[in-house]
């Protein structure tokens, strides 16, 4: 299937120290990778609970409106 020529080179080129290297840091990359999914997968996720309103100040709420007098200085009509 394949010559002896072609066999060689094959061999040559999986055993040379870049392919080796970089083989060695993708397994490095990957477990790493996995490791990562595995610890964020099995962190509980919390359900944060809606905060409560703090209650509005009343007193802007009695502030006393003024009283409208005769003379309008508007003019309107009521």
């Amino acid at each position: 299937m394949f010559s002896d020529e072609i066999k060689r080179l094959l061999f040559q080129v999986i055993s040379s120290w870049q392919v080796l290297v970089v083989t060695g840091i993708l397994i490095v990359y990957i477990f790493i990778v996995n490791n990562v999914a595995r610890i964020y997968h099995r962190r509980p996720r919390r359900m944060e609970k809606p905060k409560k309103a703090k209650p509005v100040k009343q007193e802007a709420a009695e502030v006393p409106e003024p009283e409208a007098s005769e003379n309008d200085e508007l003019g309107l009509e009521e």
